[in-house]
């Protein structure tokens, strides 16, 4: 059984006041921490360190974390990565998932939020074998971040893209509501639940022909399945 303290992060943050603040609350929640203070000092752990998480700033001084960030999924190396930063556009936050990071909070952040994300963010990493997860001829790369159907990449808006990504990551189950909506927290702070109506429209169409669908549970939200399903 994997505990807290099997939970080696690598924290990358050039404020070293920062640094040693979110060190010692990491710390006392059972995380064991190693920090570095620059894009090269941080590669140059990840040569001999095995780590559970990174914790990475992008506005790092030489090389940038959206460096680190590239080096390390160019060498295949898919360890999770929670962005902490305060470029906090949406371009910002789609341009880091896109390069490979796994989420994204914006400074200033409050420790509980840092902490809800990176449980999440390891138990999703936990037991991952393949980057590829499937429903049917819809697969979704967590390496490339892209969809695609029957073979051919899904042209999806940053709110579709995280709605199916919810949705894919929880096939077959019953996704609320709630989940979904908070699922889009980093992209936009108020989504109204017939926006979330709009979307699962638009999705519908967009994944046809995959043999995959999105059925609605009236009182209880959505599910991606690829068992024929009536509606």
């Amino acid at each position: 059984m994997i505990t807290l303290t099997d939970m080696k992060l690598l924290l990358v943050e050039d404020n070293r006041e920062l640094s040693a603040w979110l060190t010692k609350l990491l710390t006392q929640s059972g995380y064991a921490v190693e920090q570095a203070f620059s894009g090269e000092e941080a590669s140059h752990f990840l040569l001999t360190q095995s780590y559970e998480a990174i914790l990475l700033d992008l506005t790092l001084p030489g090389m940038t974390g959206q460096t680190l960030l590239r080096n390390l999924r160019t060498k295949q190396n898919e360890v999770p990565v929670l962005i902490i930063s305060a470029l906090d556009t949406l371009n910002d936050v789609v341009e880091n998932l896109n390069l490979g990071a796994d989420d994204y909070i914006a400074k200033p952040f409050d420790i509980q939020e840092l902490e809800a994300r990176l449980r999440s963010l390891l138990r999703r990493s936990k037991g991952k074998a393949s980057p590829l997860i499937s429903c049917g001829g819809l697969t979704y790369n967590t390496n490339s971040k892209l969809f695609s159907a029957q073979g051919h990449d899904l042209n999806l808006t940053p709110r579709e893209h995280a709605i199916l990504e919810a949705m894919i990551r929880n096939a077959h189950t019953t996704v609320s509501k709630i989940h979904l909506t908070d699922s889009l927290f980093t992209l936009d702070d108020s989504v109204s639940p017939k926006a979330l109506e709009i979307y699962i429209v638009r999705l519908r169409k967009k994944i046809e022909g995959s043999g995959a669908q999105i059925i609605t549970l009236r009182g209880l939200g959505y599910m991606l399945t690829y068992e024929a399903q009536t509606q």
